[in-house]
């Protein structure tokens, strides 16, 4: 039953969060384009709104595919969130390779996107579907790579274990393979989350919307909850790995909100100041520039630095 009880708790908390956290995204956007911005409650308002519409199928759509995979990403999106609020409130409850389990479930919300657009139907999502699986394919070599600067630092892929590690030694941001492979994954996270200069699946001046187009009502809105809960998991999950873990209690606390709107802000300045690449440059820029770099961190780990 606890396990019911933390996967509860840590999806509401995790929407919630989410939710607030794209609202100062958007508001941060708004303030550097001399703009006023949304109310808090507006991303709240745009859940549910999309909730109490109806859902249409495109005639040709394959149904179950295409009301399953927004399901499927979602349910990536809170797993992974329940694993790191358990290991970052208590390491003791971090099981064997939880790292890997965390990556596998991270992969399902671009998966969710790419399969989704494709049982639409519509040729613009099918469109955007292979732009995202082309854009996975090139971030998430160097992303796994960069994470392998921690894993032969500390020895391990169990998470409470990298945490209680910087406990002791200090964060693994001080190494400098480490923080090489953390710059990589902010990158990386960027592109995970399809945000500018990686909104190249969606590229609504594009393709509409690309795997999206074809959504409406409670779908739509799960898909939007993904993202929103994404823009939690995926920083929590660097600042676990690379900054010495997400506290939750005392000061600690404190230090931990610091270390993630520091990512954020860092993240929504890249999405503002960037335009939108092609899908091969960005295939490119992964391929022949973050994966080398990332090798020469592992390599770099490797010596011990």
């Amino acid at each position: 039953m606890w396990i019911l009880g933390v996967l509860i708790v840590s999806f509401v908390a995790t929407a919630v969060l989410g939710l607030l956290a794209k609202w100062v995204d958007r508001k941060i956007t708004a303030l550097v384009q001399w703009r006023v911005g949304p109310p808090w409650y507006q991303n709240f308002a745009d859940i549910m709104k999309l909730l109490g519409k109806e859902t249409i199928v495109p005639v040709g759509a394959r149904r179950t595919g295409f009301l399953l995979w927004p399901v499927v990403g979602l349910s990536g999106a809170a797993l992974a969130a329940a694993v790191l609020w358990m290991v970052n409130g208590n390491p003791g409850k971090s099981f064997v390779a939880d790292m890997i389990g965390v990556i596998y479930l991270l992969v399902l919300p671009s998966l969710a996107i790419i399969m989704g657009g494709s049982a639409s139907g519509n040729p613009q999502s099918g469109l955007g579907s292979s732009r995202e699986m082309k854009l996975l394919f090139g971030y998430e070599l160097p992303f796994i790579l960069a994470l392998v600067t921690v894993i032969i630092a500390v020895g391990t892929l169990n998470l409470g274990e990298i945490i209680r590690f910087q406990g002791e030694h200090g964060w693994m941001l001080l190494k400098p393979s480490a923080l090489i492979g953390f710059l990589i994954a902010i990158i990386c996270i960027q592109a995970k989350l399809g945000l500018v200069p990686f909104d190249i699946a969606e590229a609504e001046t594009e393709i509409m919307s690309g795997p999206f187009l074809e959504y409406s009502g409670p779908p739509l809105a799960l898909f939007y909850l993904t993202k929103a809960m994404l823009l939690i998991v995926l920083p929590m999950f660097l600042i676990t790995v690379f900054w010495g873990g997400f506290a939750l209690r005392g000061i600690g606390l404190l230090t931990s909100v610091i270390k993630y709107v520091i990512i954020l802000v860092v993240l929504t300045l890249i999405r503002n100041t960037n335009p939108r690449l092609r899908i091969d440059q960005a295939v490119r820029f992964f391929w022949f520039l973050l994966f080398p770099i990332a090798l020469i961190a592992v390599l770099l780990a490797l010596k011990g630095y």
